[in-house]
C-alpha cells in the first residue's frame, strides 16, 4: 500500500502537510522502517551544540522536535490502533505544545531519545505489519475530522520528514 492510493475522504486538510512529505517509491511498512534508519542518520550527523539551540525565541530545541516526533507518533499509533478495532469513540486532539512543555527533552541525551524513537517506530512497525487490507482502510474520528488507519501510518512518516525539513531550514541552514 504506498501513499498515493489515499483517498482525500481519509484524513482531514490539515493533515495534507505530512502526507505530501512522504515518498511513492515504498509501501507503507517500507517506509515506516526506512524512515526511522534515514532520520536517526540525519540526526547523528547534527553538531553537538545545535541540540539545545533555538532559532528565536519561544521556538522548540530540537531536542524538543524529536520528543515531539514521539509523543505524536504514539498518538497517531493509538489512533490506528482503536480504528483497526473497530472502536467508534470519536478521538480528542492533543495540545503538542503542552505535551513538549511537560516532557522535559532537553534534558535528556540525543542517543536516549533516538532509542526512544527507534523503540516506539519498532513497536509500531510490528503493529502496522499486523494489520490487514481490510483494517488499514477502517476510519474513525479524531480532533474532529474522519482519518483512515493508513492515513495515520502515512502521516507518522510525512510528520517526521516534515521535522526534518524544518531542522534543514531554521536549525541547520543546510
Amino acid at each position: 500500500m504506498k501513499v498515493s492510493q489515499l483517498q482525500p475522504k481519509e484524513y482531514a486538510a490539515f493533515y495534507e502537510t505530512y502526507i505530501s512529505q512522504v515518498s511513492d517509491e515504498y509501501s507503507l511498512v517500507e517506509e515506516l522502517e526506512i524512515s526511522l534508519h534515514r532520520f536517526i542518520k540525519f540526526v547523528q550527523d547534527i553538531p553537538m551544540d545545535k541540540f539545545d539551540y533555538r532559532y528565536a525565541e519561544g521556538k522548540w530545541t530540537i531536542k524538543d522536535i524529536i520528543q515531539h516526533i514521539i509523543d505524536a507518533e504514539r498518538v497517531f499509533a493509538y489512533r490506528a490502533l482503536r480504528f483497526a478495532r473497530k472502536d467508534a469513540t470519536e478521538l480528542p486532539g492533543f495540545e503538542e505544545n503542552g505535551y513538549v512543555d511537560a516532557a522535559n527533552a532537553n534534558q535528556r541525551s540525543i542517543m536516549e531519545l533516538l532509542t526512544e524513537l527507534s523503540a516506539v517506530r519498532h513497536a509500531n512497525l510490528f503493529l502496522f505489519k499486523s494489520f490487514q487490507e481490510e483494517q488499514l482502510l477502517r476510519i474513525g474520528i479524531a480532533s474532529n475530522n474522519p482519518m483512515s488507519v493508513r492515513a495515520l501510518g502515512f502521516t507518522i512518516i510525512g510528520h517526521q520528514n516534515h521535522h526534518q525539513k524544518v531542522f534543514e531550514e531554521r536549525y541547520l541552514n543546510l
